[in-house]
């Protein structure tokens, strides 16, 4: 696995869902990553602390582990934020010791106004 973040900027319709798939791979063969724990912070700036994070997710059990797929779920609840762009990360743990961090993938990602605004 590269320890070099890819930078990707993502946009999601406001009060909607949205699945990211992260796939693992070292020499071309996938890593399992059972034990690891993925992070998905999403900020106004960079520099907040985590507690003032507007997404935090913590994920800890992965469907396809030893295949080494770990999704990130984004709900409507959690888009359901003012449009504009924030900062955010997805940083991996391989165990439980916290220096054994790093950070996949950091960007931008943008909540974008809709054009439905109802509810039902």
């Amino acid at each position: 696995m590269n320890n070099t973040p890819v930078y990707q900027d993502l946009s999601i319709p406001r009060k909607t869902s949205k699945l990211y798939e992260l796939r693992f791979t070292k020499s071309g063969g996938r890593i399992d990553i059972t034990d690891w724990i993925v992070f998905f912070t999403m900020k106004n700036n960079k520099s907040d602390p985590d507690s003032q994070a507007i997404i935090s997710k913590t994920i800890k059990e992965h469907d396809s582990a030893s295949s080494g797929i770990a999704v990130v779920s984004l709900t409507a609840d959690d888009t359901d934020i003012t449009p504009k762009s924030y900062y955010y990360d997805i940083t991996v743990q391989d165990d439980e010791v916290p220096t054994n961090r790093i950070v996949v993938v950091r960007g931008k990602i943008t909540i974008e106004k809709t054009t439905t605004l109802r509810d039902a």
